[in-house]
């Protein structure tokens, strides 16, 4: 998995890219957003565009974030949800844990 952070209109935009399946990457994330919380930054957009696959593990890493956010004041959004990843958010009943939207800008306007 590869991460790619930017800000937009003062929200923040990470992109992942590749497979999320938990492990040291589940450390990675959670530290990106302890430390965007630390630095005030609490509007947090994951961009899921080019994310092959996730697992249960994957999923874990995304209720971590939210997680955290949501106990610090914060919103997350997930944008560019594939049928792929929707449907395992489906199966697994974390759809309505979520919010998503279609893609980073309708996103970052929603913040």
């Amino acid at each position: 998995m590869n991460t790619q952070v930017s800000e937009r209109d003062g929200v923040v935009v990470i992109s992942l890219s590749g497979k999320i399946m938990g492990g040291p990457e589940a450390g990675q994330i959670n530290e990106q957003i302890n430390n965007l919380i630390d630095s005030g930054k609490i509007k947090i957009v994951i961009d899921l565009q080019n994310v092959e696959w996730m697992n249960s593990s994957g999923l874990g890493i995304l209720i971590g974030a939210i997680t955290t956010l949501k106990n610090n004041g914060g919103r997350m959004i997930l944008a560019n949800v594939s049928e792929r990843i929707e449907n395992l958010l489906k199966i697994t009943k974390l759809i309505s844990v979520f919010d998503i939207e279609s893609d980073v800008e309708a996103a970052v306007q929603a913040l």
